[in-house]
Order: structure tokens, then C-alpha cells, then sequence
């Protein structure tokens, strides 16, 4: 079975400024494993018309499913709905269902900018959330979705069952304290020669005054997977460590 291919476009000069972390990603990737999506490419851009309808044209096209995050809030700097109806070349319009839940939910605070949120591409359509009265919408294969996490999840809880699948993407690790990354770098990339088909990683960490290095194999063979973290293992205690399974934990878990 192959993997259908996916890309994260986050959109918001807080982002860019440092001002916003985004927890989004890491949210979207665990999730885009388990139905065997892979996630190829995570792009920020500001709030500016032309480099979103841009990206929004050149990842939809590079790619099987594109999701964003951010911009469809109720103020002037949120222009997602209006950049992604000029991206595929639609009016923006006022999506009538939308307007009248909000209303029903909202009563007198309904005002002009909060339909700004009811407002999308002449035939999207909605990602209805339980997080939010105002939703996503879904363009061809572009997904719009909030950048706030709690209403982005509740969405995409939603949108997940209409996703295409792939072959689930597994994850092996194993991780040595003690052992340096420059030290083995030779051994892993033979590791990694002999596996071509799943992705191999070395990422160092600090526990506490413990410095050490963990390997991570991600892939669809699990077979593969397993003896490569196997191999990895062994590397590890060549250098006189001793390997433990998984990923270290934080101090204090």
C-alpha cells in the first residue's frame, strides 16, 4: 500500500514573530502517521495575500493533502478564506448554513466581523467542530483549519475519517546515555544504507547532567523497522553503553 503525501501551511506573522509557538504540527504528524499519511514539508508565511495564495497553489499541487492552520478568526489580518477562494479562482461568499447556526448560537453578537468567520470559497465546505460554532472548510484538497490547538483538533477530529489512508507509519527507538552521536555517526549511516526504506534518525539529549544520543527508525515495515532499531541497539553497546528501548524521558517523568 503506498503512503499518500501531505504538507502543513501555517499562516500568522505571530508565528513568525516569535510571539505564538505552534503546537499545531506536532499534533497533525502523530495523527497523519497512524492513517499512513507522510508528512513531507511544514511551511510558515505571513499574513500577506501573495505568498499565501502562492504556497496555497504550489503545495496543493506538490502534494496529496494540504492542511493550514490559522487566519480564519473574525479581524482584519485574517485573510485565509479570501486568499485560498483567489487560489483556486472563486468568489469568497457567505456561506448561508454557517451564518444561521451562528446566529441561532450567538443571538446579538452576531455581528459583521464575527461572519467574517461564515464566509467561505463558492463550494467549500464546512469542518464542522464541537470546539466552535464558526468551522473550517475543505477546498478541493486543501483543508482550512484554526490556528487555535483545542479548535484545529476539534476540527480535524472531524475531518479525519474523510482522509485517504496509507500503510500505518510506525516508529522504533532506542536511546543510550552516555554515548555521543559523532561517535557512531559512521555505524548508523551503514545502518541506514542497509535500510533504505525507512527513515533513520539520531537526535542527542540532556537528562538532567547526562548527555546521550537517541535513534529513531520511522517507516512502514515493521520487520525493517525492528531490526534496524536491533542493529542500532548493538551499535550503542559497542561503545560500551548499555541500549534501552524507547525514547528517554524527561527529568521528572
Amino acid at each position: 500500500m503506498s503512503n499518500p503525501t501531505a504538507a502543513i501551511l501555517i499562516i500568522g506573522n505571530e508565528i513568525l514573530s516569535g510571539r505564538t509557538q505552534d503546537v499545531n504540527v506536532q499534533f497533525i504528524a502523530q495523527r497523519l502517521a497512524r492513517l499512513g499519511i507522510r508528512l513531507e514539508e511544514v511551511r510558515v508565511v505571513p499574513d500577506i495575500p501573495a505568498r499565501i495564495i502562492g504556497a496555497v497553489n504550489e503545495l496543493r499541487a506538490a502534494y496529496e493533502v494540504l492542511f493550514t492552520t490559522g487566519g480564519i478568526g473574525p479581524t482584519h489580518d485574517d485573510i485565509t478564506s479570501e486568499c485560498v477562494a483567489a487560489a483556486f479562482g472563486v468568489p469568497l461568499e457567505l456561506h448561508e448554513e454557517t451564518a444561521e447556526a451562528m446566529r441561532a448560537a450567538w443571538g446579538e453578537r452576531v455581528n459583521e466581523a464575527r461572519l467574517r468567520m461564515a464566509t467561505m470559497p463558492r463550494g467549500a465546505r464546512p469542518i464542522k467542530n464541537r470546539a466552535s460554532v464558526a468551522p473550517g472548510f475543505s477546498m478541493g484538497n486543501v483543508h482550512v483549519m484554526a490556528g487555535v490547538p483545542r479548535i484545529m483538533q476539534s476540527m480535524f477530529e472531524t475531518l479525519e475519517p474523510t482522509l485517504p489512508r496509507g500503510a500505518a507509519i510506525e516508529m522504533r527507538a532506542v536511546h543510550g546515555v552516555g554515548v555521543f552521536e559523532g561517535s557512531i555517526a559512521a555505524g548508523l549511516t551503514e545502518i541506514q544504507n542497509r535500510f533504505p526504506h525507512i527513515d533513520l534518525g539520531s537526535y542527542p539529549y540532556k537528562r538532567g547532567e547526562q548527555w546521550g544520543v537517541a535513534l529513531v527508525a520511522k517507516g512502514t515495515d515493521v520487520g525493517a523497522l525492528e531490526q534496524a532499531v536491533a542493529e542500532a541497539a548493538a551499535l550503542i553497546a559497542a561503545h560500551g553503553v548499555e541500549p534501552v528501548a524507547g525514547e528517554p524521558l524527561a527529568v521528572g517523568e
